[in-house]
């Protein structure tokens, strides 16, 4: 058992609204430096990148899961942890399917590049990420858990693409095991601003678009570093727990 401390949603190049500088080799380093052993890779609907990052990592104590940032038919941003590119993998034919073919305008939404694990390019990805799928918050959640993954809505407090504010409430006809909340806001306060999140354990990450955005607040003690054993420390089972440091 140990503790990792720990930033669930990070972005690469691949985003549109990521900065140029979210390659591999820097977010890897950037990540050290703060800190931090435990990183999820979440792309706007979309894994390509999360390959490359895992490699530049290797032979590092950073572990870095894979997964991606969805954006439901409800406009609502979750994220989508997985433990194995294979399930990743299956998720993303998923969102293929689900995923509009609209083509990006670079010029206006951003550049979308993959990269390999030293940050050179590789290709521009035509269609455009940051727009929303046809699958809803259910079906979202019913896919991830098929797969062993863990379902989080992200920033729930925030105006743009959070769960409150476009829904309004925490849906209850699906469990949802935890809720992440803004960096601009701690759960204390997130709580008393919003009474819909009592009850549901908070989680803060740093939605990081850029190498100066890693938060680190939550720190998990585990056996190792799977979203299984998240799911344990999220809900305080067998010993494993998790901490806001902020």
């Amino acid at each position: 058992m140990r503790t990792y401390r720990a930033d669930l949603h990070v972005h690469t190049v691949l985003s549109p609204c990521a900065q140029i500088e979210m390659i591999p080799p820097l977010i890897v380093r950037e990540a050290l430096e703060f800190g931090i052993q435990l990183i999820a890779i979440t792309d706007h609907n979309t894994t390509k990148n999360i390959a490359a990052v895992q490699k530049a990592a290797a032979g590092t104590e950073l572990v870095v899961l894979p997964g991606m940032e969805l954006q439901t038919r409800e406009e609502v941003h979750v994220l989508c942890l997985f433990d194995t590119l294979e399930q990743t993998q299956d998720f993303q034919k998923e969102v293929d399917i689900a995923l509009p073919v609209i083509p990006n305008r670079p010029d206006y939404f951003g550049e979308q590049f993959v990269v390999d694990e030293t940050g050179d390019f590789i290709e521009s990805e035509d269609r455009l990420l940051l727009t929303s799928t046809k699958l809803s918050l259910r079906q979202a959640w019913e896919k991830v858990e098929q797969l062993g993954g863990l379902f989080i809505p992200a920033h729930v407090n925030r105006k743009t693409f959070g769960l409150l504010e476009n829904l309004g409430l925490v849906p209850d006809d699906f469990p949802i095991l935890t809720l992440e909340i803004s960096r601009h806001i701690t759960p204390a306060k997130a709580v008393v601003e919003f009474p819909q999140l009592k009850g549901y354990p908070l989680i803060q990450n740093g939605d990081v678009h850029g190498l100066d955005e890693f938060l680190g607040s939550n720190e998990y003690f585990l056996a190792n570093a799977t979203t299984e054993e998240l799911r344990k420390a999220i809900q305080g089972k067998e010993n494993r727990s998790f901490t806001y440091n902020i």
